[in-house]
C-alpha cells in the first residue's frame, strides 16, 4: 500500500498537468473560433463559384481546358495536409490512415505539415515538396502550393491532383476526406457542402439556380471559364486549409478538455485512497496505544 507522502507526490503532480492542460484548452478554444469563422465565410463563396463555373462550362459547350483534360491515370499528386503539433486526439491517426492507404507505387505527395511529413518519411513514400504550416493562412500563401501541384499536373508528371485533409463538421466532429481537384469533376451536379466537401445538390437548389436565368459572359463563356478554372483550383486549396485549421484547434481543444477532466477524475480518486491510508494509519496508531495501554495495566 503507497504511503501518504507518495499519493501527495502524485496529486501535486497531477494537479500540475492538469493546469497545464486547462491553459491548452484555453488557447486552443480562443484559436478555434477565428479558424471555424475563417472556414465558415468562405464555403458560400467556394458554392457561388462552383455554380458559376457550371454556368460557364453549360455555356462554353466543347470548351477545353488543360484544367479539364482527363488522361490516364499513372501518377497521382496528393496534397496532404495535417498538423505541426500533436495533442488533438486521433484526428493525425485518422488522417494518416487515409494516407498510408493510398497505393504506394502512384502517389506522389505534397504534405503541409510536420506530422505529415515525418508519417511518410517513416513509410518511406514518394515526398515532392513539404510546405510550412501557417497558423492564419492567406489566399496569396496557399496559392503557392496549389501553383505547384498545377504546374507539376501541366508538365504531365502527375495525371491527377488529391487533398487529402481533415474536413471540419462540428467542434467535436471532423473527418478526413480526400477530394479531386484535377481533373475537375463535372461542376453542375457538385457543390462545396458542409464541412467543404463534394454533395449532390438539392431540388430546392437547382430551382433557385433557374430563377435567377441563365448568366451572360463576356467576351464568351470559354474565355471566362479559362480565366476562373485557375483560381478556382487555388480557392478550393485554400478553403481546404481553412478547414483542416478548424479542425485540428477543435480537435485540439475538445481533448484538452477531457485530459483535464481526467485529471480533475485522478486528483479526486487519489485524495479519496490519500484519506483512506491516513484514515488507516490514525486507526492502527491508535491500536497501537491502546494496546500498550493494556500491556501496562
Amino acid at each position: 500500500m503507497p504511503n501518504t507522502r507518495d499519493i501527495r507526490r502524485r496529486i501535486k503532480s497531477i494537479k500540475n498537468t492538469a493546469q497545464i492542460t486547462k491553459a491548452m484548452q484555453m488557447v486552443a478554444a480562443s484559436k478555434m473560433r477565428k479558424a471555424q469563422q475563417l472556414a465558415l465565410a468562405g464555403r458560400p463563396y467556394a458554392r457561388l463559384m462552383n455554380t458559376t463555373l457550371a454556368s460557364c462550362k453549360k455555356g462554353a459547350g466543347q470548351h477545353s481546358h488543360p484544367l479539364l483534360e482527363t488522361r490516364p491515370v499513372k501518377k497521382v499528386g496528393i496534397l496532404l495536409i495535417s498538423t505541426d503539433k500533436g495533442l488533438c486526439g486521433g484526428l493525425n491517426t485518422n488522417l494518416l490512415r487515409e494516407a498510408g492507404n493510398c497505393d504506394a507505387a502512384t502517389s506522389k505527395f505534397v504534405t503541409v505539415g510536420r506530422k505529415g511529413k515525418a508519417f511518410l518519411a517513416r513509410m518511406k513514400r514518394d515526398l515532392v515538396a513539404d510546405f510550412e504550416m501557417k497558423e492564419i493562412p492567406t489566399l496569396t500563401y496557399t496559392r503557392k502550393i496549389s501553383q505547384f501541384m498545377v504546374d507539376s499536373f501541366l508538365k504531365g508528371e502527375i495525371d491527377q491532383i488529391d487533398v487529402l485533409y481533415t474536413d471540419y463538421i462540428s467542434t467535436i466532429s471532423q473527418k478526413p476526406t480526400r477530394r479531386q481537384l484535377v481533373p475537375i469533376l463535372e461542376l453542375k451536379s457538385l457543390q462545396v457542402g458542409v464541412g467543404g466537401s463534394h454533395e449532390e445538390t438539392s431540388g430546392k437548389e437547382d430551382e433557385e439556380a433557374e430563377v435567377h436565368g441563365e448568366a451572360e459572359f463576356e467576351p464568351d463563356a470559354g474565355a471566362v471559364l479559362s480565366a476562373l478554372l485557375p483560381h478556382y483550383i487555388h480557392f478550393q486549396v485554400y478553403q481546404c486549409y481553412l478547414e483542416a485549421k478548424a479542425s485540428e484547434h477543435s480537435a485540439r481543444m475538445v481533448a484538452m478538455k477531457n485530459a483535464t477532466d481526467n485529471a480533475k477524475q485522478i486528483i479526486k480518486d487519489l485524495t479519496l485512497e490519500y484519506n483512506k491510508v491516513r484514515q488507516a494509519g490514525i486507526t492502527n496508531e491508535l491500536l497501537e496505544i491502546t494496546t500498550a495501554q493494556m500491556a501496562m495495566g
